[in-house]
Formats: structure tokens, sequence, C-alpha cells
């Protein structure tokens, strides 16, 4: 888990601008660096989305409940390619293709170990079929749950301190897509 610690992230400006680069580390010591991140949803044939809890060696947020996976991309990794390899990483399987719904920016303060996330965070989408198996990685994953979107948006809201402090701002960006393009598989 350090060795990624010490992988460059991309700094952006609140547009989403490149304007250079930090090792992740530098990124997440407080008071935070804007960079580039991806948040992942997977989605079932009948709409649900898999949400993971993570693990307790994170070293941002442990224990919590978040999306499928997230990431960063290296400076210049395009973002599909960078959210494939994390989904082969943490989840064990191939990547899918993706949509990308939105854009989230947010801080977030840990109270556990101090570090901050300070995101331009791309919210991407992709379908799974039923029944695929995923072979999580421990030192990522505590465990997995698939969820509806409705469901998620009302859990978050009752309970928030058990989900990560950017799960809520990822959902609502992809609820708002799925009811844009309500022909896409399960609905919402």
């Amino acid at each position: 888990m350090m060795s990624r610690e010490a992988d460059l992230v991309e700094l952006v400006d609140d547009h989403g601008t490149v304007t250079g680069s930090a090792t992740v580390l530098d990124a997440h010591e407080s008071p935070g660096l804007l960079h580039r991140a991806f948040s992942v949803f997977l989605r079932d044939p009948s709409g649900r989305v898999l949400l993971q809890q993570r693990a307790a060696a994170k070293t941002r947020f442990p224990l919590r409940w978040g999306n499928t996976c997230c990431g960063h991309p290296r400076p210049g990794e395009e973002l599909t390619a960078a959210a494939g390899k994390r989904l082969a990483e943490e989840l064990g399987v191939e990547p899918v293709p993706f949509t990308e719904v939105g854009v989230y920016m947010y801080f977030a303060e840990d109270p556990v170990t101090g570090r901050v996330e300070r995101e331009y965070d791309h919210v991407l989408l992709g379908d799974v079929p039923a029944g695929l198996e995923f072979r999580p990685d421990p030192a990522e994953v505590a465990r997995l749950r698939w969820i509806t979107v409705d469901d998620l948006l009302r859990e978050v809201r009752a309970t928030p301190e058990a989900y990560a402090p950017w799960l809520g701002g990822v959902t609502e960006r992809l609820a708002s897509h799925l009811l844009a393009a309500p022909e896409g598989p399960g609905g919402r």
C-alpha cells in the first residue's frame, strides 16, 4: 500500500486543467492539493451498483463504504485505462467500458488518519453481467455489497459516518445521469 503513496497524481485547477503533479502522499497531506481522481460504479442488469467497504489498511477513510473502486490516473494517463487497472487490482475483474457521468469536486479530512481528500473526481459507470465473480484484494477491500441507487442515497443521508465522504456527491452525479438517460439497464 505504501508504494502507491509515492506514485504521481495530476494536479488540476477548478476547471480540471492540468497545473502540475505531486505524489499521492503530498496531495493528501493537509491542506491538500486539488488533483484528478476517478470514482467507478459497476452496475448489474437489475440497476444495482456495487459498493465496497474500504479495508482497514487504507490511509484515508478505512472501513467506510465507498463506490465500487476509486483511484488516481497518473499524469497523462487515460482515465478509463487507470480505472480498469484499479478494478483489476482491487476486485480481480477485467476492465469494462465506462461512461463518464459527471465530475464531483470535494474536500474532506479523515478524522482518524488526519489525511485529506481534495479531488476533482470523474464519476465513471460500467455495466457488468449478472453473476460476475469478484476476487477482492483484502488489503484494499473488506466487503462488497449490491444496492439500488435510491437506497444508497437514503442510507448515505441517514448515516453519513458509515460512508466515504465523497460517496454522496458521486452518487448524486450518477443519479442525475440516470434520470437524464432512463433507457439504461434497470433504470433506477
